[in-house]
């Protein structure tokens, strides 16, 4: 905990680590009893609809996916050495381990010779309010990390990914004839903030537990129907930095520009040089973005002020694009200063950014192989990679480098998504307050197809 506390801080988390991890619980609220082992899965899915928790606060969500992986007998201290076993009391051995890196769950579960495969979900909610008119829409409001009291939403179907964990883990056990090796299930916090599956990785993932030879994941899309699978074979999502320019000017009277440095003339100027940056220094071939989010300046009409800040974010894939994209824009931001005779602006580069998302060709290949045999070939489709960020992509970029796949699960009902197709009413992205996936489609295809890939990979010769 220690680790993740150092990592938050670096993460200029500083408002967040006001309040302590028991103090933050504290704040949640939830409705209807708790599910337990014996709950089905779409009472199961419902109930974490109903009940999201933010970012590092997921307490509650931990303890119900760490209570059923003990009831199906997994554990963290057999076959881990005698080290690990002597740090840990008499009561925790053989238990399933909470509070890595945060709220973080790991559980292990050793079934003979074979591959280690590591399967994971994410568990964070996100501050959005729920329009969706659910019987079971959330009403639960928390304090974000930047402290705004906010309604909070699984707007991003984490509360998918962790009904799925818990089906497939179920379909593991009770298959346990059918496959060897040792099964890893890991549940993470905070991947809405880029930082959970650092933290963990920072706390010992890879480390007191066994080293995967595999990891898999999944993220429902809302552009695909359910009972669908698709997928990108390298990369599938990008690199996420996160920089702000803060630009000096020298203010004065509106009336009067001679006798001032408008920043608010420099920073447009630096927006407008940016839109240069991808068109005529990145290969047109090489995906990338440099998108201004924020543009923040004065506070009344006839003032000119002394600074103004841009907020912007930068997508790309490779390690080369990226940097020439922020090397760009440092270079853009200085130089557009310098034209006016202003002052050098400040730039800030986000240390914790989240690196682009790689699927090894070869894991990819034999995992949809034998997905698709599962739900059907039709089912199952390659797409192009997006320019979003998920930081699961932490698992393979350690030195570990350790072969990873993450998949799309179509979530829309298909109704829905004929209609969209034919010119219908469109349909919620992510991060949508009317985002509402299929759940019962949805939840049976991905055990389906989470459980044949894990076989596939613990059959491997």
């Amino acid at each position: 905990m220690k680790r993740w506390t150092r990592l938050l801080a670096s993460a200029s988390a500083v408002a967040f680590m006001a309040a302590t991890p028991v103090a933050i619980a504290q704040e949640a609220t939830t409705t209807q009893e708790a599910p337990t082992p014996e709950t089905g899965l779409l009472d199961l899915y419902t109930w974490l609809h109903a009940n999201p928790e933010l970012s590092f606060k997921e307490q509650t969500s931990a303890n119900i996916l760490a209570t059923e992986l003990e009831s199906l007998g997994f554990s963290v201290t057999k076959g881990l050495g005698d080290e690990w076993v002597r740090q840990k009391s008499t009561e925790d051995e053989g238990t399933v381990r909470e509070g890595v890196g945060g709220y973080g769950v790991v559980g292990v579960y050793e079934n003979g010779e074979g591959p280690t495969v590591l399967i994971r979900a994410d568990m964070d909610a996100l501050p959005v309010p729920e329009q969706t008119g659910l019987d079971y829409a959330s009403e639960v409001t928390s304090m974000t990390w930047t402290g705004v009291e906010s309604p909070v939403m699984h707007a991003c179907g984490h509360d998918i990914h962790m009904t799925n964990w818990v089906g497939t883990a179920r379909e593991l056990i009770a298959n346990k004839d059918d496959w060897s090796g040792t099964l890893v299930m890991i549940a993470q916090p905070a991947e809405e903030l880029g930082l959970g599956a650092k933290a963990m990785i920072e706390d010992g993932l890879y480390e007191d537990f066994p080293l995967p030879d595999y990891n898999l994941g999944l993220h429902v899309s809302a552009s695909a129907p359910a009972g669908t699978v698709s997928y990108s074979s390298g990369y599938a999502l990008a690199n996420v930095d996160s920089v702000d320019i803060h630009v000096k000017g020298v203010g004065g009277h509106g009336a009067y520009p001679h006798t001032a440095k408008d920043p608010v003339v420099i920073a447009s100027n630096i927006v407008m040089g940016l839109q240069t940056l991808v068109a005529r220094n990145v290969d047109p071939q090489t995906p990338a973005v440099v998108t201004v989010g924020s543009f923040k300046a004065g506070a009344k009409h006839n003032i000119i002020s002394d600074a103004a800040e841009l907020l912007l974010t930068v997508r790309s894939y490779d390690d080369e694009t990226r940097q020439l994209l922020l090397d760009g824009i440092e270079r853009i931001a200085k130089g557009q200063a310098q034209a006016y005779g202003a002052p050098e602006p400040e730039i800030r580069i986000d240390s914790d950014y989240t690196p682009s998302t790689y699927n090894d060709p070869d894991l990819t290949s034999e995992a949809m192989a034998a997905i698709s045999q599962a739900i059907g070939e039709d089912n199952v489709s390659e797409v192009t990679p997006v320019m979003g960020g998920e930081d699961f992509s932490q698992y393979s970029r350690t030195e570990e480098n350790v072969p990873s796949l993450i998949f799309w699960l179509g979530a829309i009902a298909p109704e829905a998504y004929e209609a969209a197709q034919n010119g219908g009413e469109s349909l919620p992205s992510l991060h949508s307050p009317f985002f509402a996936p299929d759940p019962e489609p949805t939840i049976e295809t991905g055990v389906e197809a989470m459980t044949a890939a894990a076989m596939a990979l613990f059959n491997k010769e």
